[in-house]
């Protein structure tokens, strides 16, 4: 992903690069591990040192502030659908929509099954529909109110779901990072999913297999019945309870399907939900405002009602979007200023094999979403970085497209300032760091790639028809 070095400038010197990164990872670590604080303001003084950096390197402001306009114009769409996510989640729950779909959950999933059953849940609704972002917003909040109604900790809880959102997305040709990754690497779609089936088939069985032991170690101690009884009761008192009101998640669900637009499909799901407010919870116009705007206030006097329903609204989003807007700030400079690239160059120049090209793309994948801070980026970057590596090692380019889907697309919701990180905290009220160790499939993605990469598995050449069995390089 080069770009074109002015007249005046020259291109920054590995070490330069690589200052300009330790500004901000350095910066951030300190300053959330050591002093408990936001990340905002470590990243603006890591985009301050990127900038200086470009500075030494010859380019004008004009060109480093268009690199930083250039990031959050990349990220417009990411923060327009948290606004309306937020004035989603509000005025979902007042309409008794999420509610409803907790009220319903509580008696179904049964404590010992709840994991793994979120897991295929969200699998489902991900591949049906091609995106993550709009699974998590929708069945999966309900799931993080059931769950804590079940007495799971709720960072577990986001874990099962954003792993089976992950693989349903990453998995459905109706995806577009699925559709993405193919053509920055020159294969086509189904070639693309047929060669990820290996890898991913992998994680996502080890995946169910954790769920599966955890839910039975929670489910061994016993549920709470009167607490899940209490919590049915005030929901029945509180809320019109009806399948009814599965309409507007049903709507949305099928508005994905049928490839609407995020933001027109979501946008659809509120005029849905304040229909269902005004006309079955008999809220008003204000009432609906308000909470499209500073979400919904539980006030029922039970804690675990309360707790679960107090959340939503645009403004919940505006700390998520004042992260996101920093973080691409940084990775326009890193990626206009070609520091990102003299940093990837570094990297290619090291792997002599394949197993080492494949560690090497699914760490710049990596690395890609924790400096430009946005998974499409981070895809695009990684892919055109080593197409041509690949192509002349005679190496066919799903192995690229694999190895990139297995690192950019499912790392993103793992980095808490990248646009991924941030919305799915933002979204399902977990902290990323809390809920990353329980997000199994999206961290053995890329383990598991890398081992396949290694050891020669269905590593596929350009001169073969069938997936290669043999071994290939397996030195790094």
């Amino acid at each position: 992903m080069k770009t074109d070095i002015p007249e005046g400038a020259r291109a920054p010197h590995f070490w330069e690069a690589i200052i300009s990164l330790l500004s901000l990872v350095v910066g951030i670590s300190i300053s959330i591990v050591m002093y408990g604080l936001d990340p905002q303001i470590p990243m603006m003084l890591g985009v301050i040192v990127a900038s200086v950096i470009a500075l030494r390197c010859g380019f004008s402001w004009k060109d480093i502030q268009g690199g930083m306009v250039n990031g959050i114009y990349n990220a417009l769409p990411a923060m327009i659908i948290l606004m309306i996510v937020g004035s989603l989640i509000g005025v979902w729950i007042l309409a008794g929509v999420v509610p409803t779909l907790i009220y319903y959950g509580l008696q179904i999933l049964a404590p010992e099954v709840f994991l793994p059953a979120c897991v295929i849940i969200c699998a489902v609704t991900s591949l049906a529909t091609g995106t993550s972002w709009g699974t998590t917003g929708t069945i999966g909040v309900a799931l993080m109110g059931v769950g804590g109604g079940l007495g799971f900790p709720l960072p577990i809880v986001a874990g099962a779901v954003l792993s089976g959102a992950y693989f349903g997305d990453k998995m459905s040709p109706l995806s577009d990072t699925t559709n993405l990754a193919p053509a920055m690497a020159g294969t086509d779609l189904f070639t693309h999913i047929k060669h990820m089936s290996y890898t991913t088939g992998v994680s996502i069985s080890i995946t169910l297999v954790i769920e599966t032991f955890l839910g039975l170690q929670y489910s061994a101690t016993g549920s709470n019945i009167d607490r899940i009884n209490t919590i049915l009761t005030t929901l029945d008192s509180n809320f019109f309870i009806n399948p009814v009101l599965f309409l507007p998640l049903l709507l949305v669900l099928f508005v994905s399907y049928k490839k609407m637009p995020a933001i027109p499909g979501i946008a659809l799901g509120v005029i849905a939900g304040a229909i269902c407010a005004a006309g079955l919870q008999g809220a008003d116009y204000n009432a609906i405002a308000n909470v499209a705007f500073g979400g919904y206030a539980s006030a029922t006097g039970i804690e675990d009602v309360d707790s679960l329903l107090s959340r939503g609204g645009m403004d919940s989003m505006m700390y998520t979007i004042s992260l996101i807007i920093v973080a691409m700030m940084f990775g326009g400079v890193m990626e206009r200023t070609n520091q990102l690239r003299v940093i990837a160059d570094k990297v290619l120049a090291a792997a002599k094999s394949t197993g080492s090209l494949v560690i090497s793309t699914v760490l710049t994948g990596i690395g890609a979403n924790v400096i430009l801070c946005d998974q499409y980026m981070a895809i695009v970057m990684s892919a055109r970085s080593y197409a041509e590596a690949y192509r002349e090692r005679g190496l066919a380019p799903e192995n690229l497209s694999r190895a990139v889907e297995d690192s950019a697309t499912v790392t993103a919701n793992l980095v808490p300032w990248n646009s991924g990180g941030a919305y799915q905290a933002a979204t399902l009220g977990v902290a990323t760091l809390a809920y990353l160790p329980f997000n199994f499939f999206c961290w053995l993605s890329p383990i598991v790639t890398i081992i396949f990469g290694v050891m020669g598995w269905t590593i596929w050449r350009t001169d073969e028809a069938e997936p290669r069995e043999a071994s290939v390089e397996r030195d790094l």
